[in-house]
């Protein structure tokens, strides 16, 4: 398996939650409906959990920049089947579909994304 990190800043001027509202109600509907012709396998979203009781763990780190708003996961079977996504006219339209939502509430240029394999260490 291969998949996609996507580390997601909201745009300026979007409140979290009209951040959270249209990448659970309507950027995740689409990923669901493009799925097939993107060979993508499983899509989890991880919304961000901003509580003071947990900020100790995260002072403690050191970060500089401000706190992503979710990160989203994306997977495919192999890196070939990732790659054939991209080799179909359908493929192409639904990537462009993805990336055109995308714009519409990701501060994509502050949104670092990386490709990865999986190792579980804990758990199944």
């Amino acid at each position: 398996m291969i998949k996609i990190v996507f580390c997601l800043r909201r745009l300026p001027g979007l409140s979290p939650e009209q951040f959270h509202d249209h990448w659970r109600n309507q950027h995740a509907p689409l990923v669901r409906a493009c799925a097939p012709a993107l060979n993508i396998v499983r899509y989890v979203q991880s919304r961000g959990v901003f509580d003071p009781r947990l900020q100790g763990a995260i002072d403690v780190r050191g970060p500089r920049d401000a706190p992503y708003d979710g990160i989203a996961e994306v997977w495919w079977e192999s890196l070939d089947a990732a790659l054939a996504a991209g080799s179909t006219a359908e493929g192409r339209s639904a990537g462009r579909r993805l990336l055109e939502d995308e714009r519409r509430f990701i501060d994509l240029a502050n949104s670092p994304i990386m490709y990865a394999d999986e190792t579980v260490v804990v758990g199944g």
